[in-house]
């Protein structure tokens, strides 16, 4: 599984990317996850507010921060 936090790197995208390291530990899922900050690469991805999950090339949220246990729902319903 490749998880992607995408965002310009602000306060909002690293409690993001902290929420999500949690909620993966928490599965115990075999992830690996990326930061992305490049504004085209984000922008391909048809994202206009940041912060944005994306797992697995899928957009899961986006102009939001989710609280861990939201992201751990998010994640468990990609894994069945």
């Amino acid at each position: 599984m490749i998880i992607k936090v995408l965002g310009p790197g602000c306060a909002n995208c690293r409690t993001l990317e902290r929420a999500t390291r949690e909620a993966v530990n928490a599965l115990g899922l075999d992830a690996t996850i990326e930061k992305i900050t490049d504004y085209p690469t984000i922008a391909a991805y048809g994202i206009m507010s940041t912060p944005a999950l994306v797992v697995d090339e899928k957009v899961l949220t986006s102009g939001r921060v989710p609280t861990p246990a939201q992201v751990r729902e998010l994640l468990t319903n990609i894994i069945g």
